[in-house]
């Protein structure tokens, strides 16, 4: 059980809508529930009413029961793997292939494929995650590390927090920035209106600090190869800055409205293309490049050829 505890501010409103804008990590239908299950306690006492009003000075106690474990199974999905030893494993992941189950997606995931890879993952770092120490989203590509044991899981996460990690992703964005680098360090935070999608949001309305930096790396007409460097990793961190700035990453079915490119991508122009770490047991620096997929090299190369041609 996690128990979270909150006192009311400066507000007056719906529980759940207040809960939801405090807890950016739950959604709030997922709220809702936890409200209607009994885990919510308003001045000490239950409150299984979503509706009810809290007030300043109101203290709410919010207890998250253990996840139920899934029943995973392993699938037969070939990957390419950038390196592997006895303690981790960093693979280069494609488009369409979602991380870990959830649901919508209970089966051929990034995590079913790991266990016909590595069956003594299950546990380690909890059994709906097994071994995963950081996510991709479900269409961008590209170099993701796996922990083998308990051990490297607590470390590799630690240097993730640390700040230690390196990870580089490559984007093709909309547009072209006036200058040829840049940070954006504005937090981020499940969007109020559409809570599928994350949005820039103030730390005091439950926002969390977010970094990203960016450098130009080629110019295209109207569109620009990006080189991003991530210094924190909340959801769609890349494609909410990206968009929040202007240039928003290619083919994102969220954050962009631009129009079609006449190129088949999977979803957003993104990938994931160097990540750097420490080997949590020898403590030698590990580099992992993951090459593009051919549908982002692709794109590219008729970005190259349409600017050229002044299309």
């Amino acid at each position: 059980m996690t128990e979270i505890n909150l006192q009311v501010q400066e507000t007056s409103e719906r529980l759940d809508r207040y809960l939801a804008e405090q807890l950016s990590d739950f959604s709030r239908s997922r709220i809702q529930q936890l409200i209607l299950q009994g885990h919510v306690k308003v001045n000490n006492q239950t409150c299984m009413s979503k509706k009810v009003s809290v007030a300043a000075g109101d203290l709410i106690e919010l207890t998250i029961p253990p996840a139920e474990p899934l029943e995973l199974q392993p699938a037969d999905i070939p990957l390419d793997v950038l390196y592997e030893d006895d303690h981790l494993l960093i693979v280069n992941k494609p488009a369409g292939l979602v991380v870990h189950p959830a649901p919508g997606h209970e089966a051929d995931t990034l995590v079913n494929a790991l266990l016909t890879h590595c069956p003594n993952l299950v546990g380690i770092g909890g059994v709906q995650r097994p071994g995963i120490v950081h996510r991709l989203d479900k269409d961008t590509t590209g170099a993701i590390v796996i922990a083998k044991t308990d051990q490297a899981h607590q470390h590799l996460q630690a240097q993730l927090k640390a700040k230690t990690a390196r990870r580089e992703y490559l984007g093709i964005v909309s547009g072209a920035p006036k200058t040829p680098s840049g940070t954006v360090d504005l937090p981020i935070g499940r969007n109020p209106a559409d809570r599928k999608k994350m949005a820039i949001v103030p730390i005091e309305k439950g926002g969390r600090p977010a970094i990203t930096h960016w450098q130009v790396q080629e110019r295209l007409s109207n569109y620009t190869l990006m080189h991003f460097q991530l210094e924190t990793g909340r959801t769609h961190q890349i494609r909410v800055h990206s968009a929040q700035i202007g240039h928003p990453i290619v083919g994102d079915p969220i954050y962009s409205s631009g129009r079609s490119l006449g190129v088949n991508i999977a979803g957003q122009a993104l990938h994931a293309w160097r990540l750097q770490l420490q080997h949590p047991v020898t403590g030698e620096l590990i580099e992992a490049t993951a090459p593009p997929p051919e549908a982002f090299t692709t794109l590219l190369t008729i970005l190259r050829r349409r600017a050229n041609f002044g299309e």
